[in-house]
């Protein structure tokens, strides 16, 4: 009982890192056809997609209105 237990847990960690990180490419600047690519990526090879994703994907998806670079 105890083994089926923790695969369901980490099966539910794995989807909301699954989500967090499709959200994080539909908020993310770029080209659609960019964010389609990975968002199926992520859903069809999940523990890849997400860790490509990670290493790869944009590294800055928010925007900030205090950064210096709008300041000017």
């Amino acid at each position: 009982m105890q083994f089926e237990t923790t695969w369901i847990v980490l099966t539910a960690v794995l989807l909301l890192i699954e989500l967090w990180a499709i959200n994080r490419v539909r908020k993310a600047d770029g080209k659609s056809s960019n964010k389609l690519l990975w968002i199926v990526v992520i859903v069809f090879v999940p523990m890849i997609g997400v860790l490509a994703w990670a290493a790869f994907g944009p590294k800055n998806t928010e925007h900030n209105p205090h950064s210096p670079q709008d300041r000017q």
